[in-house]
């Protein structure tokens, strides 16, 4: 649905005539297919908005090539305009109006019916708790109700692909669940979303694969599973007993790559789960530990940004 091929963009100063120009991205390439959501995450300045913009066609890239829902970005760029629905991290909202009003007016633009618009509009207002306030102007809406109308504005035509920036910044915990969850629905096997967000938690709930953007560049991409192994290492697995180890411990520590341990827990690296696992559990039960909990310690999508973007490399 989504394919990018070298797509850069770089830039020259108003008042530049001589120099190089600004690279805001550079030689990225990327894909993704219906049905599945890519995480763009970056640092500020990475490259993330002018990515979407071209792939949105507003912005044509200086270099490579892009087909946003079939579409090329440059021959096509009207039909990749209306098969997107962009939702800009600062969307412009006309105040004055009334929210009802100000989506049929998107709807217009679309050249949808009146029934279509009407249908639309009301259903994603209730599904987002905003019914009502549909005949409320926008200048009453709470800066978190103003993001939740701009994300419906941005569905009102159906559009194939979403391109989504920072969709639930400003909002209450409860709203940014709502967004979460119709992000959730919207996936289907004819729709793809691009989501930037610098929430990480958010991104790895939603997100089937992840790129990390730095500097115009993609330097990391894969699903958060894939990331974590290739970035953090070999998973860290915790064992935790109701009493303490007490004599068993200098013989658990020839069992396992022991990493870390108290009266009552212990940590040990494992490249192979399903050997290591059963094995050390088998082993304690036999000599009469009581194991409350053993699982693997949880390894964050933080982690791993943070990682990759204070890389040197």
């Amino acid at each position: 649905m989504i394919e990018a091929d070298g797509l850069t963009k770089q830039f020259l100063s108003s008042a530049q005539e001589v120099g190089e120009p600004f690279t805001a991205v550079d030689n990225l390439s990327l894909s993704v297919e219906a049905g599945k959501v890519l995480a763009l995450l970056g640092p500020n300045g990475a490259g993330k908005t002018t990515t979407v913009r071209m792939l949105s066609a507003v912005l044509a890239p200086t270099r490579g090539q892009a087909r946003v829902a079939g579409y090329d970005i440059v021959k096509s760029a009207s039909q990749v305009r209306r098969a997107v629905g962009v939702l800009t991290e600062a969307p412009g909202l006309y105040l004055r109006m009334r929210a009802i009003k100000y989506l049929d007016f998107f709807g217009q633009l679309y050249s949808l019916s009146a029934d279509v618009r009407q249908a639309r509009a009301m259903k994603w207002l209730e599904r987002f708790g905003m019914a009502d306030a549909a005949n409320q102007h926008l200048s009453e809406y709470s800066k978190g109700m103003r993001q939740k109308l701009a994300l419906i504005r941005t569905m009102m035509h159906d559009p194939a692909v979403l391109l989504l920036d920072e969709p639930t910044s400003a909002m209450d915990p409860h709203s940014a669940k709502l967004v979460r969850d119709a992000i959730t629905e919207l996936r289907s096997d004819k729709r793809a979303i691009i989501l930037c967000t610098h929430n990480l938690p958010e991104a790895e709930q939603l997100a089937d694969r992840i790129a990390i953007i730095r500097r115009g560049k993609i330097i990391a991409e894969g699903s958060t599973v894939e990331l974590k192994a290739r970035l953090l290492g070999t998973p860290v697995i915790e064992v935790r007993l109701a009493t303490p180890f007490n004599g068993l411990l200098p013989d658990v520590l020839q069992q396992v790559n022991i990493l870390d341990y108290g009266d009552t827990w212990l940590r040990y690296q494992s490249d192979d789960q399903a050997h290591d696992n059963p094995r050390l559990v088998r082993w304690l039960t036999e000599r009469g530990a009581e194991i409350l909990t053993l699982s693997e310690v949880p390894r964050s999508l933080e982690a791993v940004y943070l990682k990759v973007v204070e890389s040197k490399e």
